[in-house]
């Protein structure tokens, strides 16, 4: 068989691969959202039966074979070319995993899930402890058995940015972590900011509107997804064409829907951006959680908390709650969500102590995978750093250890891309600028378009083909530099606390 019959071959295997695992997550989305309670055990094995299917039709040596044929001819195009590499790295980092294994861990993660729901309604870390732990015992087989330099959590972290190693974190959070610092101090000596506005009574459905109006005008295409609520915030698809968007919403904070759409919104625009005709290839997926992050923290951050942004949509927000926002300014709603301030939730935490937040769980989910603690020294190892690193103290569980859902689906190595999403954020948003002088202008009269087309062509049209490294360098002409974050907060911050 020629080239060509041979990569179409390859084509339609991977792709009839992909639409049984978007089944699964199909399955995921429901369960998260609308899945009624006794429907847990059965959706569990429903997702598990999928998932091992998957694994096995991904495994099978026919595919291997195919994928070795055509990684040794010369014939393709480049884009062909990069689908079959990275489909072979991926065939050949599976294949260490059995699809007993796969199938165990799904039922592990799908156990450990509605535990974890279970406890943040009891506030109760005790009714997670155990499936937390029989999970984290997997996760710990898993980086055996797809090996690692160094560090068992590197074989984990790789899942989610192919070449993170603990030694490059840990080198840019020990360099990133003084520089916080010094920032967070020079915002206590001054004149306090107040957002005093943000906790007051904001009625469900006239947020609900707010939230569906803010995702189209920043350009999320509803006939190409939805939104919908969840205990925790999430982005997920089954196609270019399918991105499923959530929140959560609390009638006395404002903020917390506000942000986890624009945030969540930014995942989805780098979904629905991704080329169509590569679906179910390595060239249709995001190029790695890092810059997934950045793509979300570019949206929340550099956007959505600019002023620029609220001198355009401040009108619709006092449309929607003249009450609340009475005798309010746009410069005052933006230095107000701006205001810097130690916090239990990660997710609704200001920028700079944000990165606080991260470092505790990186630095927590390092030592449960080495053996150095174990899950019944969660509660009060996080309740320690908490009150060393922000000066809070933890008044219970679900406003503590048990605010994420991360550790409950079994992905650790994930929270450091937080932190290295909101470095990239900051370079390729400095890149925009430099290209497109005139986009705070843009944006302050509700235009994105330009914004669009620059990480169209720049991000999300390349998916799976560059590294992060090699992705950041070809759009701002250099490596990750956290220099650009730590520019950027200095001048958002020294003006917002200017007195």
């Amino acid at each position: 068989m020629n080239s060509a019959g041979l990569y179409t071959a390859y084509k339609t295997k991977v792709q009839k691969i992909a639409d049984v695992k978007y089944a699964s997550a199909v399955l995921q989305w429901d369960q998260e959202t609308y899945l009624p309670p006794k429907g847990n055990d059965f959706r569990g094995r429903q997702m598990a039966t999928l998932n091992e299917i998957a694994h096995q039709q991904f495994t099978d040596a026919n595919l291997g074979a195919l994928l070795l044929d055509l990684n040794a001819k010369d014939d393709l195009s480049p884009a062909e070319k990069r689908n079959v590499q990275l489909s072979l790295e991926d065939y050949n980092r599976n294949k260490k995993l059995s699809s007993d294994f796969v199938r165990k861990l799904s039922e592990a993660v799908n156990t450990s899930y509605h535990a974890w729901a279970k406890a943040r309604s009891e506030n109760s870390f005790a009714t997670f402890q155990q499936p937390l732990h029989n999970l984290i015992q997997l996760k710990k087989q898993e980086a055996d058995m797809l090996g690692y330099d160094q560090h068992p959590y590197n074989a984990l972290m790789n899942d989610f940015d192919k070449g993170l190693t603990v030694s490059t974190v840990d080198t840019i959070f020990s360099g990133l972590k003084p520089q916080l610092s010094l920032l967070l101090d020079s915002t206590r000596n001054k004149t306090p900011v107040d957002n005093s506005f943000l906790q007051q009574y904001f009625n469900k459905d006239d947020q609900w509107k707010f939230g569906i109006e803010i995702l189209k005008r920043i350009g999320f295409d509803f006939e190409a997804g939805r939104l919908d609520t969840s205990l925790h915030p999430f982005t997920t698809n089954f196609s270019s064409m399918d991105v499923r968007v959530t929140t959560r919403i609390d009638e006395h904070d404002f903020g917390n829907m506000t942000w986890s759409c624009i945030h969540e919104g930014g995942h989805a625009l780098y979904e629905q951006g991704l080329p169509s005709e590569q679906y179910g290839l390595p060239l249709g997926e995001y190029c790695s959680l890092s810059i997934h992050e950045s793509q979300s923290r570019l949206w929340e951050n550099c956007i959505g908390r600019g002023l620029s942004f609220w001198q355009h949509n401040f009108k619709l927000l006092n449309t929607l709650f003249p009450k609340q926002l009475n005798n309010l300014t746009a410069q005052q709603f933006y230095k107000g969500i701006n205001k810097v301030a130690p916090s239990l939730i990660r997710t609704e935490a200001d920028e700079l102590t944000y990165h606080f937040h991260v470092m505790i769980r990186y630095e927590i989910e390092k030592m449960l995978i080495e053996g150095n603690i174990s899950t019944k020294d969660i509660p009060s190892l996080w309740n320690e750093q908490y009150q060393k690193y922000l000066g809070v103290t933890v008044p219970d569980d679900k406003s503590g250890c048990l605010q994420d859902i991360h550790w409950s689906h079994g992905s650790f190595g994930y929270f450091a891309t937080y932190s290295l999403g909101s470095m990239y954020a900051a370079q390729l948003y400095a890149a925009i600028e430099k290209e497109k002088p005139s986009v705070e202008k843009e944006i302050a009269c509700g235009n994105h378009g330009g914004i669009h087309k620059w990480l169209q062509n720049n991000i999300y049209q390349h998916g799976r083909y560059f590294s992060s490294e090699e992705l950041c360098k070809k759009a701002t002409g250099e490596s990750l530099n956290p220099t650009y974050f730590i520019d950027y907060a200095t001048k958002k911050f020294n003006n917002i606390y200017s007195a």
